[in-house]
């Protein structure tokens, strides 16, 4: 239908194919980690034909759903953690410190190279800062278990980047973004604090006092975090539809250049500092996949959802293809002399959790 010229009326076809698709890699060990992405692709596809029904209904907008959501995710992110996550710092001090370091320039001064040659409206050029502004979330931790990474430093260096990030993600924002888009450094940084620190705080608090007792949230809560993120993702879709429409495909490729400059500067940045290579592999992948999901909240009470949270958007389902691919390719490549059996007993309890 599409090649037809009808591609208007594809829409169910596309998302059957996507949805059916996504089915299909369950069954198979090597594209099984690819299905929540493809999912979100049928999703965005059904937000991209039909975003009446994503906007709003009978006069509720989906778009105040997304700083909730964002604080039940970091919530489950705090449930997962514990004191023992932050110890990290004391057992690898260069490790954390270069980590950070990366983390809070790599990204943000890509974004700003990549927002100012853009071309694009000033609120979509900083999108672009944004998402790279924004520290990394737990699926970095998953994808550096896949790549036989230093999983312990992952969750040390994710751990303090989110709590870092009210902090720096605005005056990064302000000092990169501010001549494109209005920042109020103070409001972004209570912002943040409200959908990162008060929800991760309850979550530590909840894990101290009722670990192990509450078995079935540890279950329900990754996928409620995969759920709320594409739910996000589609309500941004369908809010930007238009400007995603006509800048789509260089917003693609620009986003894709960001997340895979970030692996490339991230590893060599270890190197540089004379990190081994699961401390290089780590942070690479610290470093490339960043949090959609603060971005796009951010850009919510930005009130520029559809414009500030284009850029967000794509990244994340981008990110996530990019990290698997790598995390698959560095799996079947471990470090020379790194052995399961080697893993500390600290490591092996991170891997069960």
């Amino acid at each position: 239908m599409a090649l037809t010229g009808n591609l208007s009326q594809a829409g169910p076809f596309f998302i059957a194919f996507f949805a059916g698709l996504a089915i299909g890699f369950r069954g198979y060990e090597r594209f099984r980690g690819f299905s929540y992405t493809v999912m979100i692709f049928a999703a965005v596809t059904a937000a991209l034909y039909y975003p009446q029904y994503f906007v709003e209904v009978n006069g509720f907008k989906f778009a105040v759903l997304i700083t909730p959501l964002i604080q039940l995710i970091m919530f489950g992110m705090g449930t997962s953690m514990s004191v023992q996550d932050f110890v990290g710092v004391a057992r690898m001090p260069k490790g954390v410190i270069v980590g950070l370091l990366c983390q809070f320039t790599i990204m943000p001064f890509l974004g700003f190279g990549i927002a100012s040659v853009s071309g694009f409206p000033p609120e979509i050029a900083a999108g672009i800062i944004l998402i790279g502004c924004s520290p990394s979330g737990l699926a970095s931790n998953v994808m550096n278990y896949l790549a036989k990474a230093n999983l312990a430093l992952s969750i040390t260096i994710t751990a303090l980047a989110t709590l870092l990030a009210p902090l720096f993600t605005p005056l990064l924002m302000s000092l990169l973004a501010g001549a494109l888009v209005e920042i109020n450094v103070l409001d972004m940084m209570w912002d943040i604090v409200k959908m990162v620190i008060i929800p991760i705080g309850a979550g530590l608090l909840f894990n101290k006092l009722l670990h192990g007792k509450a078995k079935w949230l540890d279950e329900a809560m990754p996928l409620v975090s995969m759920f709320g993120i594409a739910f996000i993702i589609v309500i941004i879709t369908a809010a930007g539809r238009d400007s995603l429409l006509d800048i789509g495909g260089m917003l693609i490729l620009l986003v894709l250049v960001h997340n895979l400059a970030g692996y490339t500067l991230g590893y060599w940045g270890g190197r540089l500092f004379r990190m081994d290579e699961r401390d290089c592999r780590t942070i690479a992948i610290e470093v490339g996949m960043q949090n959609g999901g603060l971005a796009s909240a951010i850009a919510k009470e930005m009130g520029k959802i559809a414009t500030v949270g284009l850029a967000p958007a794509v990244f994340g389902p981008l990110m996530n293809i990019t990290g698997s691919i790598l995390a698959s390719y560095w799996h079947r490549k471990p470090p020379v002399g790194d052995l399961d059996e080697q893993l500390d007993k600290d490591e092996v309890e991170l891997v069960k959790r």
